[in-house]
């Protein structure tokens, strides 16, 4: 679900509604837009920071969560 600590809110999961999707990513910054979740579903493009000690993020826009693959992540330089 959508991240309650950036959107200061966490909705509640609707079964055929809310996107369930987990995408696995190389680097801890990643951009979505929401088109991953199908066709009509787009969003303004955002990029997505994970903290140096999380492996994951998600959209709040969208809910697709972003799942850091094992051993990567260690090359984002910012």
């Amino acid at each position: 679900m959508r991240d309650g600590k950036m959107t200061q809110y966490t909705p509640k999961l609707v079964e055929g509604v809310t996107p369930v999707q987990r995408i696995e990513v190389d680097r801890r910054k990643v951009p979505c837009d929401g088109e991953v979740a199908g066709p009509g579903m787009g969003h303004p493009r955002v990029w997505l920071p994970m903290n140096p000690n999380e492996t994951q993020v998600t959209c709040p826009y969208c809910s697709i969560t972003y799942v850091l693959k094992a051993g990567a992540g260690g090359d984002d330089h910012q």
